[in-house]
């Protein structure tokens, strides 16, 4: 059975809300993360003692039975000012059990000592100023039990969808908020180096060959490089052979090369009036044609994509993916 309350797994030290991770627990971040209403995000990963995880070159590792995921969602007071403060939302809660992953919301109170067990999900308005200092005020849904699966499912199964060695080649982002006694926690250098060094995975290749991808916000690097890394985190968990979108024909995960299956010119399945009048998910050269900028530039419940997850449209995205495609060769 799951804790009631978060504090009962004795992930952190202290007071919980500072986030200062307990024996066995490290942060990590990813290097291009999934989009959730511009909620910033802190990921830490329980090993049980002695335990490792498997390296997979193309998938998330396999986490030894025991292992928890961990990831408290919240909002700085003020984006352009992290010291004046935060309030955590919720933390998402992912333990490997004899029969597989089980994941498990818990949602803060109002005092910010504590989370609780929430299995039928809430939905609560969030505040804040964002970086253009913008007020800014929506709907933020916790996802019940159920919609887990939703987006953490492979093969019908339930699964992690962030934590891969692609994710971890890249600096440990510290959070700018954090306290002396919580910056010792964190390390300095490449995560799949320190997880290596520490003993937490099997069977990593040496430093320098790691598995790669594109930070999507690394102007720096090719348009199609951020893109697909964008769409690798926030939609192929779903767009993939394995994902419960297998039907679609569209797949989007960083591994594919076949340009029909990325969407490049092929028509839509079954999507009814979420495809508008438009013929194809990608149409090059020409973005304002294309199902897919159609789909995540809206938050009608019967046309958005992801369908779970945000409130939202995550305009920086929507920008990178419709720079993308306008500079596509026309066919």
């Amino acid at each position: 059975m799951p804790k009631m309350k978060l504090s009962d797994y004795g992930f952190f030290e202290g007071a919980i809300a500072k986030q200062i991770p307990g024996k066995d627990v490290k942060p990590y971040s990813l290097k291009t993360p999934l989009f959730t209403d511009y909620a910033e995000k802190l990921r830490f990963v329980y090993l049980p003692d002695g335990k490792k995880a498997e390296y997979n070159p193309k998938e998330v590792f396999d986490f030894p039975r025991g292992s928890a995921l961990i990831k408290t969602f919240y909002y700085p007071v003020d984006f352009r000012k992290p010291q004046k403060g935060r309030r955590l939302i919720e933390t998402r809660v992912l333990i490997h059990k004899e029969k597989g992953w089980k994941a498990y919301p818990y949602v803060w109170n109002e005092e910010q000592t504590d989370a609780f067990l929430e299995v039928a999900g809430e939905t609560t308005e969030v505040k804040y100023i964002n970086l253009e200092g913008k007020k800014k005020k929506h709907a933020y849904a916790v996802p019940n039990v159920n919609q887990c699966k939703g987006c953490h499912n492979r093969n019908e199964n339930l699964s992690p969808i962030g934590p891969s060695a692609r994710q971890l080649n890249s600096l440990l982002e510290m959070p700018s908020y954090l306290e002396p006694e919580a910056r010792v926690k964190y390390n300095e250098g490449n995560q799949l180096d320190f997880w290596l060094k520490v003993g937490l995975v099997h069977n990593l290749p040496k430093s320098g060959v790691y598995p790669e991808i594109s930070d999507w916000q690394n102007e720096d690097v090719s348009l199609e490089s951020r893109a697909r890394a964008w769409l690798d985190i926030n939609c192929a968990h779903c767009h993939r052979l394995e994902g419960p979108a297998n039907t679609s024909g569209l797949f989007l995960d960083i591994h594919n090369t076949d340009e029909t299956s990325l969407g490049i010119l092929k028509s839509p399945v079954a999507t009814g009036r979420a495809s508008g009048d438009l013929k194809y998910d990608i149409v090059p050269g020409d973005a304002d044609a294309s199902i897919l900028i159609k789909r995540i530039s809206s938050t009608d419940p019967g046309i958005m994509m992801p369908e779970l997850g945000r409130k939202t449209v995550h305009e920086e995205s929507v920008q990178l993916l419709r720079d993308w495609i306008n500079q596509m060769p026309t066919r």
